[in-house]
């Protein structure tokens, strides 16, 4: 049983993210080095994905760039119909021989990204913060960290502790 390897590099650009045509991300510019190495099985593409995606910033709705570091596999084997039989795991069809790799990629990118995205802290855009501070439910008493949620019993100290005044006089019982 001979392996063959063999390396392919591409780049995922804001062409290849709007054909994909997916809100998740719509720009950046990622580069792929694809290493294939041909088995008795069938091949196994090992993928190194390096760069940035433009994604939404959870905080003040301003573009961000993110950056991506990943690697990925993907085994894809002969069989009769095409099928993923996990997510490693792909099937295609022995009479096309053919598998577009593109959505593949595009959820490597995908899943590389956390599920918050915020701007670097002083980076966010100065309106929006502005506005979110605004609005925020502070008392006046902002400087210890406490605040009480509105229409909630609970307090929040700066220490994340959570107190329902309802339940102290339990604590005294004791």
């Amino acid at each position: 049983m001979r392996q063959n390897t063999q390396t392919h590099e591409y780049l995922l650009d804001n062409q290849f993210f709007a054909n994909i045509d997916n809100e998740d991300v719509q720009k950046g510019k990622v580069k792929v080095t694809l290493t294939i190495t041909k088995n008795a099985a069938g091949f196994l593409l090992n993928f190194t994905l390096n760069g940035t995606v433009v994604v939404l910033c959870d905080r003040c709705l301003d573009d961000m760039d993110y950056p991506i570091n990943t690697t990925a596999r993907l085994i894809v084997k002969f069989g009769k119909d095409y099928s993923e039989e996990s997510d490693e795991v792909v099937i295609i069809p022995e009479a096309e021989g053919v598998i577009n790799l593109a959505w593949f990629l595009y959820e490597f990118v995908a899943l590389s990204i956390s599920i918050k995205h915020v701007h670097a802290p002083g980076k966010c855009n100065k309106q929006m913060s502005a506005k979110l501070k605004k609005h925020a439910a502070k008392s006046s008493d902002e400087e210890d960290g406490s605040f009480e949620m509105e229409d909630e019993n609970i307090i929040v100290t700066g220490e994340d502790e959570a107190t329902d005044p309802r339940w102290d006089a339990l604590k005294d019982l004791q």
